[in-house]
């Protein structure tokens, strides 16, 4: 099913992750926003009609702008009616993210040096706003709310916005206990235009006042229109990266199980239809076994996975054939890709020489789906090669 190329065959062409029509259509959306001032604010009626327009919410629920705002009290409802189970998970995941993110954290010092005539130093200090997409989509991500409020907040942003179309009752619960200071149910380039220009909804007769700064940084993953609206307010904001379809890398020998590997090539290749799934590898027959494995196990999955998962491994994955592991490892650190799984008899040290990756999982047990969840480090990685120059999100995008 993977693609057989040569390593000659592979290009190594980067893709603007910016959709031209996207772009256009999001250009049309946030002037619609801010009545055409290009400075202006987010018109809060304008929001509430986009919103119910695109389906970001149920217009017959959600009929003023007040509606537009979950309120903390409703994110703790939903934390509270999960299962112990829900909970439990829900807790470890952000324990894990937020120890990792504040260990990031402590590496990144105050420093002076003494100069003649006096000193010379650096400040680190985070941004004062910071504006957390998560996306909506078929299957709630709340692994993607943890990644980027828990990750603000260790960083020292006093105010942390977050943004999300049609939130399950996890997503909300995620907000709760990451620690959101205000969830808008909205999505899209509409979203993002909210937390780069800032909104203000006047108070009502039972509501106070809502007011949603301009945001200093804007982060998190997110559909064709988020990548497009993030390209235009990037310069009035600061924003994680410009993504694009995800990736799987995995550079196996004889010694890998056909079957993990598969299973790992196909969970990557179920997000989307342009997800790209890769093996290099230095056996035919190991190419030849992962194939039969994954034509076994994608006809397992349900609908709509198995038909988005056989798109993507049709259209943009493929398996190449090395000579031998520094040929795997070339190929791969010219790709760069967003994860990177090695999975060889001595994994440790392929990893060792491999230096262009978003993410690294080394060793048969280390599946990527692994900290896509919350192992710990983010998993909001670099794509479509970009991984040669900037690493995933981090602490590090919030200060300055």
């Amino acid at each position: 099913m993977l693609q057989p190329l040569s390593p000659s065959e592979v290009s190594l062409e980067l893709k603007d992750p910016v959709n031209p029509k996207a772009l256009e259509q999001a250009k049309d959306i946030l002037k619609e926003l801010t009545n055409n001032e290009q400075e202006g604010t987010v018109n809060p009626s304008n929001l509430l009609k986009v919103a119910q327009r695109l389906g970001d919410v149920d217009s017959t629920i959600c009929t003023t702008p007040q509606d537009l705002i979950v309120s903390k009290s409703a994110c703790k409802e939903a934390f509270d009616s999960l299962t112990d189970i829900e909970r439990t998970a829900l807790t470890n995941m952000y324990h894990r993210i937020k120890a990792f993110a504040e260990l990031q954290r402590l590496s990144v010092k105050d420093t002076e040096m003494s100069i003649p005539g006096g000193k010379a130093g650096h400040t680190v200090s985070p941004c004062r706003a910071a504006g957390c997409y998560a996306p909506g989509g078929r299957y709630p991500l709340p692994s993607s709310v943890l990644m980027t409020c828990c990750t603000a907040r260790a960083a020292g942003c006093p105010i942390v916005i977050l943004a999300s179309p049609k939130p399950a009752p996890i997503t909300l619960a995620a907000a709760y206990i990451a620690g959101a200071d205000i969830f808008v149910r909205v999505g899209g380039a509409q979203a993002i235009a909210t937390m780069a220009y800032g909104l203000t909804i006047e108070n009502t007769n039972t509501t106070s006042s809502i007011t949603i700064p301009p945001c200093d940084v804007i982060c998190g993953p997110g559909n064709q229109w988020v990548t497009a609206a993030k390209s235009i307010v990037q310069g009035k904001c600061g924003i994680d990266m410009l993504a694009g379809p995800s990736e799987v890398l995995v550079i196996c020998d004889d010694t890998a199980s056909p079957s993990i590997v598969a299973a790992d090539l196909i969970a990557q290749a179920e997000h989307d239809v342009v997800a790209r799934a890769i093996l290099l590898t230095t056996s035919s027959t190991m190419i030849d076994q992962v194939n039969i494995e994954i034509s076994k196990q994608v006809n397992e999955l349900p609908e709509p996975n198995r038909s988005t998962a056989i798109s993507a491994l049709k259209n943009g994955s493929f398996s190449v054939l090395c000579r031998d592991m520094q040929e795997c490892i070339t190929i791969s650190d010219n790709i760069a890709p967003e994860h990177l799984e090695i999975q060889t008899s001595d994994s440790q040290d392929i990893a060792n020489q491999c230096t262009n990756y978003g993410g690294l999982f080394i060793g048969v047990g280390a599946a990527e789906v692994l900290g896509d969840y919350g192992a710990g480090p983010n998993h909001t990685l670099p794509t479509g090669g970009t991984g040669r120059y900037t690493g995933g999100l981090s602490v590090f995008n919030f200060l300055r």
